[in-house]
């Protein structure tokens, strides 16, 4: 699995609340209406500015807060594919696995804003800056999570007769 995109960079402890605030939800929880509101406790031109196959780039602990599944599926109706960080909050990591959204960990610190990355998820997991010759290994993403991420989540993974057995 290769993703290639515009790197989006965040921060450390990015949290739920930031990337769909709370109050947003009082009125909708249709990820398509949402996504217009995308991050904008942190930067409210954010989701106006966001290109379909963007890549979330963030430092440690991203998506902390809440384990509030609506975060991935908001990012992904924004049209953005996958998110490198340094570290996630579990509850986020499970959830983007869960709903097919790639989330990979890697030393995120020489990324810049636009900077156009490659990720490659396989056996090894590698982000590339290649116009400033970067190569950065990841954190390795167990078989089974791939095959659920190439599937398109774990629900369309099981309803294809997926098994968790190798």
């Amino acid at each position: 699995m290769i993703l290639e995109g515009r790197a989006r960079v965040f921060g450390d402890d990015v949290n739920t609340d930031y990337i769909i605030s709370s109050r947003r939800k009082r009125d909708t929880i249709d990820e398509g209406r949402l996504r217009e509101f995308l991050f904008e406790g942190i930067d409210p031109a954010f989701a106006s500015s966001v290109r379909q196959g963007d890549i979330l780039v963030a430092g440690q602990n991203f998506g902390c807060g809440s384990a509030m599944e609506i975060a991935v599926t908001v990012i992904q109706a924004a049209g953005i594919q996958g998110v490198v960080a340094q570290s996630f909050a579990r509850s986020f990591y499970r959830n983007a696995m869960n709903n097919g959204l790639v989330a990979v960990e890697c030393d995120t610190t020489p990324i810049v804003e636009g900077d156009r990355i490659t990720v490659s998820v396989d056996e090894n997991v590698r982000v590339t800056v290649p116009a400033r010759g970067l190569d950065l290994p990841g954190t390795r993403v167990p078989a089974l999570m791939r095959r659920i991420l190439e599937s398109g989540g774990l629900v369309p993974f099981l309803r294809d007769g997926g098994a968790f057995e190798p």
